[in-house]
């Protein structure tokens, strides 16, 4: 029989006390892991071998992205460092078997989605050579994709600098980055309609004309740019915390990208030129004047590096870009052939909703014949011929391609894309082990991934 103090006392069945029995416990107060460590050669536990596998994300904030890194640490050092992708899958490549040709564009854009136009371009131009139209292209439609691409690569490279900066503690470069990156977000809504996911590059051209103004806005765009773009220079090429965290870290040689199949700023860093846009022109970019910038350091500072010099010659390219299409006012903007020319004249109605009363008129008021045709390119699409085509580009990542196979029918048997950022997430591991902790997210940052392109 328990006595009325023993009952008066609650037994937590969750909260009882346990003795460990097996293994080496460390009483330690305030000792860094390498005294502890140091303190342990020529035991008989042998623990110096042990390590601690630690997980960072999938919903880490400093991981570009639902990225998983599985880390071996050493204390603070990291003996073996692990990619986990996937978390982030969306069935692109599927889906778009099962869509037009022209409806691809609405899902690939969404891919990379900080670089959209770039992977809507390199889909359409692996359907245009399928077509063997490529010559065919108006000239105002390849000056428009030229300066919807260089105007992305400013915004894409500014998210990259804006969020590498945040994530070693650098809060202005953060502030200031996505304060000129909205400025171009603004351009893309003035020109498109929408700020990302345009679907605006499409096979045979563009989706509509510039409207008007836009010129004015792009001009004063980059004049401002000009102004804005030293700032960072100001701020980060020269400041002792910004390249003590940058300097020597996340290091690969040019000979470990080559091996890797990296491409992009990675590449460009450990000094070798290599740009789609000067070794296999596309787009027309021969006919424009930039250079190809390189830097010899070939760690994350010289990524830093070439990133920001390559908004300047993308300023280049845009100014070049703007003075063509001044003399280019009312050129088509699609390829003449009107079974494969989607229509683009779209107007909107004066509710602000649907198309405008007169081009329903010009759609159902020509002919019999061409309503039959308009609603069949709509609803059904065009046949491209059977053959498989690849065309890469130089997007802000790296080399960026769509193998597109077609079986003759009006939609994709295939359409598979090789994304840079899953290409160059191989260099975590070669970049991040004998570092410490603290350099795995510079080096991944310095990668600049897009999980949206890695889980396509």
């Amino acid at each position: 029989m328990s006595t009325p103090n023993e009952q008066s006392v609650p037994q937590d069945v969750y909260a009882g006390s346990t003795e460990t029995t097996e293994g080496t416990v460390f009483n330690v107060s305030g000792q860094d892991w390498d005294e502890i460590a140091a303190g342990l050669h020529g035991s008989d536990d042998d623990l110096i071998a042990e390590r601690i596998v630690v997980n960072m994300g999938p919903q880490h904030p400093s991981t570009h992205g639902v990225l998983r890194l599985i880390l071996e640490l050493d204390g603070e050092t990291v003996t073996e460092a692990r990619c986990g992708i996937g978390y982030l899958h969306t069935g692109i490549e599927k889906n778009m078997e099962y869509r037009s040709w022209v409806q691809g564009t609405t899902f690939c854009t969404r891919m990379d989605y900080l670089s959209p136009f770039f992977n809507e371009a390199t889909y359409v131009l692996g359907v245009e050579r399928l077509l063997d139209i490529e010559d065919d292209i108006p000239e105002k439609a390849q000056v428009m994709r030229v300066l919807l691409m260089e105007l992305n690569r400013i915004s894409s490279h500014l998210v990259c600098i804006a969020t590498g900066g945040m994530e070693i503690g650098a809060l202005t470069v953060m502030t200031v980055g996505f304060r000129e990156r909205e400025l171009v977000l603004d351009l893309f809504e003035l020109i498109t309609g929408l700020r990302m996911n345009h679907a605006f590059i499409r096979p045979g051209g563009v989706a509509q004309d510039l409207p008007a103004g836009a010129l004015d806005e792009i001009r004063d765009f980059t004049a401002l740019m000009k102004k804005r773009l030293p700032e960072y220079a100001a701020l980060c090429n020269a400041n002792p915390i910004f390249k003590a965290r940058l300097v020597d870290v996340g290091h690969l040689e040019l000979a470990g990208c080559l091996a890797l199949g990296l491409s992009g700023p990675v590449l460009r860093a450990a000094g070798y030129p290599w740009d789609l846009r000067k070794t296999q022109p596309y787009c027309g970019y021969e006919d424009y004047d930039f250079d190809v910038q390189t830097w010899d350091t070939c760690d994350a500072y010289g990524r830093f590096r070439v990133r920001l010099a390559e908004m300047w010659e993308s300023i280049k390219i845009v100014e070049q870009c703007a003075d063509r299409l001044t003399t280019l006012e009312g050129a088509p903007v699609m390829v003449a052939d009107k079974k494969i020319a989607w229509p683009s004249q779209l107007a909107i109605g004066s509710d602000g909703m649907g198309n405008s009363l007169d081009h329903i008129r010009h759609i159902m008021g020509e002919s019999m014949e061409g309503l039959i045709h308009h609603f069949k390119l709509v609803t059904e699409g065009f046949r491209v011929p059977p053959g498989q085509a690849y065309v890469p580009i130089e997007s802000p990542r790296g080399e960026l391609g769509a193998h597109v196979v077609s079986d003759g029918g009006t939609r994709p048997f295939r359409a598979h894309f090789r994304d840079p950022s899953f290409t160059n997430l191989q260099a975590t591991s070669v970049m991040s082990e004998g570092g410490a902790v603290a350099d795995v997210i510079v080096a991944v940052a310095s990668l600049d991934p897009v999980m949206g392109g890695v889980d396509r």
